[in-house]
């Protein structure tokens, strides 16, 4: 690890309640993660959906942090954001200064990552789509891009959030995705 970094670069890392955004910091920091993993408890019924995710026991109330050393100079920091609705009003303060973003997509739950979608474009802030693979139907990436209407443009790759060298090959999609937006063609 290199402490004399001066450039840090941010990614921010959203999308839906349970879709593993967590996980995916979790999966490549090479520090140990900070986090605000909270209990679940009977005082979020009925606020919070846990339909999608029933076996998740905690959830991120803030959210998550962790960091890859690029070089001597570059520093990624990533931000996991809070993915139930009522912890969105952090995702625009989250967005400031970002590099760009990853929105993390569970293919079952198609609509859960409209808002993070929505929000992104409207910040102008450059993503690309992650699609989560937790098993179960397989869904083709086509099916995936028409059910979130995706720019032809914006990335989609398949990930598993749980392993290191996938949720890599993510972080190196958007970077290649923002190298190539502002190289001309």
């Amino acid at each position: 690890m290199h402490e004399s970094a001066s450039q840090g670069l941010k990614i921010v890392i959203v999308g839906g309640f349970g879709v593993g955004k967590t996980t995916m910091v979790r999966s490549v920091s090479e520090i140990r993660p900070l986090d605000t993993e909270a209990t679940m408890t009977q005082v979020g019924h009925g606020i919070d959906d846990p339909t999608g995710a029933p076996d998740k026991s905690t959830t991120t109330v803030a959210f998550d942090f962790g960091r890859i050393t690029i070089d001597d100079e570059h520093v990624l920091y990533l931000f996991g954001a809070p993915g139930q609705e009522r912890f969105w009003f952090l995702w625009d303060r989250l967005f400031t200064g970002a590099l760009g973003a990853i929105v993390l997509v569970d293919p079952h739950r198609i609509s859960d990552s409209w808002y993070a979608i929505d929000r992104l474009e409207h910040q102008g802030t450059p993503f690309v789509v992650a699609c989560n693979n937790f098993g179960g139907t397989p869904h083709t990436q086509q099916d995936v891009r028409d059910a979130l209407d995706l720019d032809p443009r914006v990335p989609l790759v398949d990930c598993d959030a749980r392993q290191r060298d996938s949720s890599k090959r993510v972080l190196i999609s958007l970077v290649e995705y923002l190298y190539s937006s502002e190289t001309p063609s």
